[in-house]
């Protein structure tokens, strides 16, 4: 059994074949690059028909290459938090809003939660910007036409693909409105959001299934018969993906944006597990939560300092690096993208500080690097206190599989906690076809982990 998997990020959308286990087949992936624009009032947007048409292009290359003849589960990772408000026809009425978007405020004169407190514990999130209890109203004044419905860029998208799409229960916990107990949408939250029902997407029930439309089962015939399952949150489709479905241990994903993470089974309607008010929670699907802190800087920091910088390349920047202590970083604040919940810093925060004539353009990565290490220490510090022990970490993504020198450096900022490097590049599409196979609990087993200092495998 083959399984196709999505993976709708910010920078790119992708397309590749796994196999039973969830392992990469060698050449099945298509990539496209997909245009974010990024402006400094804080626009982070996508267009909705262009990404779905890059995404089209990637299925397109993998029929072409004979990848998608025996996929029986089509499985998506995508990214949490965003929306696009979409007129009667189905059309949108605006660009998609992604989680790096920090124009959304609070209208003039509305209130927020009753009980701040006990609005976070039942939907693991706050009144933030990031969530849809403050996008939803900011959009109505913002979005020329009337609003019929929104969506999230995965409904939207499988909504054109699909004869159904509604939302998965990962998907809704991002949007800040569901109850994480009940999985129904939070009456209070909705409120805020000024939100009807009929305005807000179904959500999915277990188990959920959808087909392609016939005019895309023509294009691509070897899916007509394939079931697609619900997508998975970004965040938890890597923590499975990584190996870390337990209590036992972390995931410190670094993409375009980074994260640490923990899952914990919290079947529906059970109770939670305890939440520090400083992180927030989803869910991973019906029987599983994650919960965390999230950053707007990760592998998009390095991305800027080597266009800006005039940094050396390959191995020679690994070697330059290397001279570098990893504590010896300069005082910096990474927050160049603005604060993820519940933080507030506007996008432009950014900074680097103690710098002098003998400063090199690699002292100033290493420094922007080892911030990024140094928050992410101070918050898994909060995380542990919620299995109050303490836990190991596994680093993956994109990010880290290319610096051995911030795998390092990523060792020391945690220690002595054992550390380890997750070598899969693709842990996003393996989780999201482990959640979508129901094979959670596998995941420990499947992950490929090894130590800190090996090198990456081969994208």
């Amino acid at each position: 059994m083959n399984i196709l998997a999505l993976d709708l990020g910010t920078s790119s959308v992708r397309g590749l074949v796994l196999d039973a286990e969830a392992r990469p087949l060698p050449g099945a992936l298509a990539r496209r690059r997909v245009s974010l624009v990024v402006h400094d009032d804080g626009a982070g947007t996508l267009d909705g028909p262009g990404y779905l048409a890059c995404l089209a292009e990637c299925l397109d290359e993998l029929a072409a290459g004979g990848h998608l003849r025996d996929v029986s589960l089509v499985a998506t990772s995508a990214q949490w938090h965003s929306v696009v408000p979409v007129g009667a026809d189905g059309a949108p009425l605006g660009p998609v809003l992604t989680w790096l978007d920090t124009r959304p405020a609070a209208l003039a004169g509305v209130r927020g939660p009753a009980d701040a407190d006990d609005f976070h514990r039942r939907t693991g999130t706050w009144w933030h910007r990031c969530y849809w209890s403050v996008r939803l109203p900011w959009l109505r004044e913002h979005t020329g036409g009337r609003i019929a419905r929104f969506a999230g860029l995965a409904e939207y998208v499988l909504g054109e693909l699909l004869d159904s799409a509604p939302m998965s229960i990962s998907q809704a916990s991002g949007t800040g409105l569901l109850d994480l107990r009940t999985l129904d949408w939070d009456a209070e939250a909705c409120e805020l959001a000024g939100a009807r029902a009929d305005e807000l997407p179904e959500l999915a029930p277990t188990r959920w299934r959808g087909r392609l439309r016939p005019a895309y089962a023509r294009r691509w015939p070897q899916l007509t018969e394939a079931p697609w399952a619900g997508p998975v949150g970004d965040g938890a489709a890597s923590n499975v993906g990584s190996g870390c479905v337990g209590p036992d241990r972390v995931a410190v994903t670094v993409g375009t944006s980074a994260a640490v993470r923990l899952v914990q089974c919290a079947p529906a309607g059970e109770a939670l597990p305890p939440l520090p008010g400083t992180l927030w929670r989803y869910r991973v699907d019906h029987d599983h939560v994650v919960t965390g802190a999230a950053y707007s800087s990760g592998g998009n920091l390095f991305a800027w300092a080597n266009r800006e910088l005039r940094l050396p390349e390959g191995a020679e920047l690994e070697a330059a690096l290397a001279r570098v202590p990893p504590d010896g970083g300069r005082p910096v604040n990474v927050r160049f993208g603005g604060d993820r919940p519940p933080g507030l810093a506007p996008a432009g925060s950014g900074e680097l500080r103690g710098l002098s004539f003998g400063t090199t353009a690699v002292e100033m990565l290493a420094g922007l690097m080892r911030g990024l290490c140094d928050l992410v220490a101070e918050d898994l510090v909060v995380l542990e206190s919620t299995v109050d022990k303490p836990v190991e970490v596994v680093l993956g993504g994109g990010a880290v599989a290319a610096s051995g020198w911030w795998r390092t450096t990523f060792a020391a900022a945690l220690a002595p906690r054992p550390v380890w490097h997750g070598r899969n590049p693709e842990v996003g599409a393996s989780g999201a076809a482990l959640v979508a196979s129901g094979r959670v609990g596998d995941a420990p087993r499947l992950a490929a982990i090894g130590r800190t200092d090996e090198p990456a495998s081969p994208s």
